[in-house]
């Protein structure tokens, strides 16, 4: 996800979600030792870094590098979302079930038809070989404004008709695009939402209760479907975005937020992400190499 000015909101705090805060009076030693409990009792899900450094889009990923990222994951989690099914990306759901993990396996699509198609093909051949936990049906497609919604539904419906009944269909976007959308949200065994305070310009002072809305908005434009908040996080360098300030303490401590609650309120959660990956400030400016809880080197950061 990256800024968009017309996805730029100003955040008003609900007082239907009361406001919720995990690490009052903290002190700086005892976040990093409350960080790392977190992260070593394991959180849910981790969105998966494809890329080491001098990689991108484009790049053929070998079956290795991708065991040896997951082999760093794995003793922190137990689900792995993956966001394409070419290039490499196709061994991600395969080598996360060796380990025992969960996926989210997602098909990227873009303007490009023929790319699409191998996307979707590939990822019902994917789920139909068992390496699939949920299908998702595409990322953000719709917030970068490469596709219509109607085109989108019937990929959708498409991966529907053609995988087990028991693996759950969705599509992944921001959470906004759910209350907006009520036939694709409809056409979607579970919401797959992505949730970012950062993005919309809040403070990290808010960014937990801004969270909390977001998903509570998805979770009521889902009307009883389970939803899944499939990306949120904060980066930890950068330049600021309104009164968001990346930083190592917010990222940390937005790390504790989000999984804290996620866990107290049984909701599963993918976070954003693993590794730094410095091809993505081409898309999301400076900010966007430092998302990870661990470096474009495999070093946990903190």
């Amino acid at each position: 996800m990256s800024y968009r000015k017309e996805k730029f909101l100003t955040y008003k705090r609900s007082d239907l979600i009361p406001k919720l805060e995990y690490l009052d009076e903290m002190s700086a030693s005892d976040i990093d030792n409350l960080f790392r409990e977190v992260l070593d009792n394991g959180i849910y899900g981790f969105c998966y870094s494809m890329y080491e450094e001098g990689q991108g889009p484009g790049t053929i990923v070998s079956e290795a590098q991708i065991k040896k990222r997951i082999e760093i994951l794995k003793p922190h989690t137990e689900a792995i979302r993956s966001f394409s099914t070419t290039e490499g990306n196709e061994h991600v759901p395969k080598v996360a079930k060796e380990f025992g993990m969960t996926t989210l396996t997602g098909a990227w699509l873009g303007e490009d038809e023929e790319k699409n198609s191998k996307e979707i093909d590939n990822l019902i051949k994917l789920a139909n070989e068992g390496v699939v936990d949920i299908a998702a049906v595409g990322n953000e497609v719709l917030y970068r404004k490469e596709m219509d919604e109607k085109t989108l539904i019937e990929y959708i419906q498409k991966v529907r008709k053609a995988i087990p009944a028991d693996i759950p269909v969705g599509y992944v976007d921001a959470y906004y695009e759910f209350v907006r959308r009520p036939d694709l949200t409809e056409v979607c065994d579970v919401i797959l939402c992505n949730c970012y305070p950062f993005w919309e310009g809040t403070s990290f002072e808010n960014s937990l209760q801004h969270m909390r809305q977001m998903y509570h908005q998805a979770k009521e434009a889902g009307n009883g479907k389970k939803v899944i908040i499939t990306e949120t996080g904060w980066p930890s360098e950068g330049s600021s975005l309104g009164e968001a300030k990346p930083s190592e303490e917010n990222a940390k401590k937005y790390f504790i937020n989000a999984c804290l609650w996620t866990q107290d309120e049984e909701i599963e959660v993918f976070y954003f992400s693993s590794f730094d990956e410095s091809w993505k400030v081409g898309s999301e400016g400076d900010v966007g190499a430092y998302w990870g809880i661990w470096d474009k080197n495999g070093k946990l950061k903190y």
